[in-house]
């Protein structure tokens, strides 16, 4: 028996976007979205993103991973560089970022080229981290294959045992990655389907801003 989703529609209106009142630098008008969405405090992990890779199989694949930083240079995440999605960026750093904030009805999406962080600057992030999300970095082979989760619990409280009153070294295979945007789209919801859509395209350096039908 299948679900009928055909009326499982929403009509939206809680704001709108024009090109006279968006910032000309698209990471001012994310900062400023972003900054309203935190504010308003009605989105659990605003900072959660839905990165899309394309690996070896030429497949794309997307999962969702958190924003920790984001800056002229680029939008910020770490992960374990020998999970897919680590695999998936050696083969092509060409990946997709995607934010939807539904209570406000906005949805980002960036396309981009992505390198790893300094070492510097992985190694100062790992060690903000809480000390069990720093030892767990060691206790998970990201993707790989495990028969028993009780296989991690062990390997967990060892860890924990060894490094209680130790500093935890960042394990080589972890660090982060910036996404250097060229396009960013900024997506309000508008009633009768006729959503804004402004486009920041960048070309010669310089930011293209454009309107795209719903």
């Amino acid at each position: 028996m299948r679900d009928n989703l055909h009326d499982q529609r929403k009509s939206y209106g809680k704001g709108e976007l024009t090109k006279d009142v968006v910032d000309p630098n698209p990471m001012q008008q994310f900062r400023t979205w972003f900054y309203q969405v935190q504010s308003a405090g009605i989105t659990d992990e605003p900072n959660a993103m839905t990165l899309t890779t394309i690996g070896r199989n030429n497949t794309p694949k997307g999962r969702v991973v958190l924003l920790k930083n984001y800056d002229e240079k680029g939008f910020v995440f770490y992960t374990n560089y020998d999970s897919q999605k680590g695999k998936a960026i050696a083969y092509n750093p060409n990946v997709c970022l995607s934010f939807f904030w539904p209570d406000m009805e906005r949805q980002v999406i960036i396309e981009g080229v992505a390198k790893k962080t300094s070492e510097t600057e992985s190694t100062n992030y790992f060690h903000l981290r809480p000390k069990g999300s720093q030892i767990g970095a060691y206790v998970s082979a990201q993707s790989e294959v495990i028969d028993d989760r009780n296989e991690l619990e062990v390997r967990l409280n060892e860890l924990m045992d060894k490094y209680e009153h130790k500093e935890v070294p960042k394990p080589e295979n972890w660090g982060g990655y910036v996404i250097d945007p060229k396009r960013i789209e900024f997506w309000q919801g508008r009633p009768n389907r006729l959503h804004d859509r402004i486009v920041y395209t960048l070309e010669n350096n310089d930011w293209l801003i454009t309107r795209l039908q719903p």
